[in-house]
């Protein structure tokens, strides 16, 4: 009976073992069979490099007059329509004067009266002064004649500084062009009553010349650092969508506005319009050459923003006993950065990705807190915001300076036509494939290894290279991973390459 239960026991037991044997080897099957990454590479190319500053402004006449009137009155007469090419003190609008005929009339009655006035007080006068002089009347008396006179010669000049008034309300009822130029606006029509009180009406807009025209342009301050004046400038209008205009930046005005929570600064951009093509009011698409390069080394933007997935773990318990026991194979460990590696030729040596110092905590010295940002960043990585914000509030606050922005074109660059970059070089990692031996030996391991690149200029597709890589040389821009380790991976990591942006 003890020996039928033990082989009872036995039968289950070499069940279970070949259960575990098959789900064991069906694992290390799947595990051993795994899709290695497929990284996409792009070669480094040779070609020229434009960074601009890109805006959207108004076309405007460089010097644009509005013509109102200084009184209010009904439109008469117009001598000037839309379009009309008028000449400096040219007549465009004559108001009704009857009304300021009439004011002059009376005008003149007045000042003909006090002067009357003045003549009878002048008389009267003279006569007290005799009667004063043989003490026939009193010191008081004359002394009101003498003032009389004084207010009959003030009532004359009252009633002469009326009739200049009155005088110059009526010319004011023909309105002259006060510059050569073409009538682009005309708000008023004939019998149309005009009424000026604290602002003057607008009866016409004339522009100077509009074979000479300029761009507002709103440029928002984090772009306005590397525009200059002279820069040359692209632009487009929607009527001409085929045709590219040129220009140049004139002025850059210190005055802020602030269009949709962003603070923009007007720059002026001269544009010579001698087919008159270009009409007042235009929206431009402007494109400002801030820098250019030509016959540099350049990568796409996308092998910057590339970081290598993390190595997959998910080893089943059951594939590491059968590897163990010598029934599978052990599963190489994945290369990951922390080798150091170097290129066979050139100068790209690669630098350990290995990061040693503690995280940053935020209470860290000014200096030392600046120092380890700086290189984080120059590794590619970002500080936390709790890290931004406590930079920011020790600028703020004056413990720490800002570092001077570049002045000049950056060593290394290419000939051509070369303006102030954006700042000084920076330096990155990018990935680049290579094939390495695991320790103790085993099968070459393909894997991204990191190489540090000194950058310049970029166009926002591309960036220039300055040290770092060769022509030719091909650098990772994204990964494509298996689906068990697409799954598998963390949520802050993308499968493309690099870390999602929040």
């Amino acid at each position: 009976m003890a020996n039928n239960r033990k082989r009872g026991w036995s039968k289950w037991i070499l069940i279970l073992i070949v259960i575990a044997a098959a789900v064991g080897g069906i694992a290390y099957y799947k595990n051993d069979h795994t899709e290695a990454p497929q990284y996409v590479t792009v070669p480094v190319t040779r070609s020229d490099l434009t960074q601009v500053v890109t805006a959207n402004g108004t076309l405007n006449p460089v010097l644009n007059v509005q013509v109102g009137s200084q009184i209010s009155g009904n439109i008469l007469k117009l001598f000037a329509d839309f379009n009309s090419l008028v000449k400096s003190n040219q007549v465009v609008a004559q108001l009704d004067p009857a009304i300021f005929i009439a004011n002059v009339h009376q005008a003149e009655g007045d000042l003909a009266n006090s002067k009357a006035a003045l003549e009878l007080q002048q008389v009267e006068a003279r006569r007290s002064e005799a009667l004063f002089k043989n003490r026939l009347i009193s010191q008081s008396d004359y002394d009101t004649a003498i003032a009389a006179l004084h207010q009959a010669e003030a009532q004359v000049k009252i009633k002469q500084a009326a009739l200049e008034r009155s005088q110059q309300d009526l010319d004011h009822c023909t309105i002259y062009a006060p510059v050569d130029g073409i009538v682009i606006s005309r708000n008023v029509d004939v019998g149309q009553t005009v009424a000026a009180s604290m602002n003057a009406p607008v009866l016409f807009q004339i522009a100077n010349d509009l074979s000479k025209m300029q761009i507002d342009a709103n440029v928002s301050e984090a772009d306005v650092g590397t525009v200059e004046d002279s820069q040359p400038v692209n632009f487009t209008v929607d009527a001409y969508p085929n045709r590219t205009f040129i220009g140049s930046v004139t002025q850059i005005r210190n005055s802020p506005v602030t269009v949709q929570n962003v603070v923009t600064y007007d720059t002026v951009i001269g544009v010579t319009n001698s087919d008159f093509k270009l009409k007042p009011g235009m929206t431009a698409t402007v494109s400002i050459t801030t820098a250019q390069r030509t016959n540099v080394l350049k990568i796409p933007n996308a092998a910057l923003r590339f970081k290598p997935p993390e190595p997959a773990t998910n080893v089943t318990i059951v594939a590491r006993l059968l590897a163990k026991i010598g029934l599978g194979k052990e599963t190489n460990r994945p290369t990951t950065n922390a080798v150091s590696l170097a290129a066979a030729v050139g100068t790209n040596k690669v630098e350990t990705a290995q990061n040693t110092s503690p995280p940053l905590t935020g209470n860290e010295p000014p200096e030392e807190l600046m120092r380890r940002v700086r290189e984080m960043r120059d590794r590619g990585e970002e500080p936390s915001p709790e890290i931004r914000a406590k930079l920011r509030e020790l600028f703020q606050s004056g413990v720490l300076q800002r570092p001077g922005q570049g002045g000049g074109r950056p060593p290394g660059g290419g000939g051509g036509n070369a303006s102030r970059s954006r700042s000084l070089p920076s330096w990155r990692n990018v990935y680049i494939l290579t094939t390495n031996i695991p320790p103790g030996g085993g099968d070459p391991v393909v894997a991204p290894a990191p190489v540090r690149v000194r950058l310049g200029i970029t166009d926002g597709s591309y960036t220039e290279v300055l040290e770092g890589l060769k022509e030719g040389e091909p650098v990772i821009t994204s990964v494509k991973l298996p689906a068990a380790q697409a799954m598998a991976a963390p949520a802050g990591t993308s499968p493309f390459g690099g870390p999602r942006f929040r």
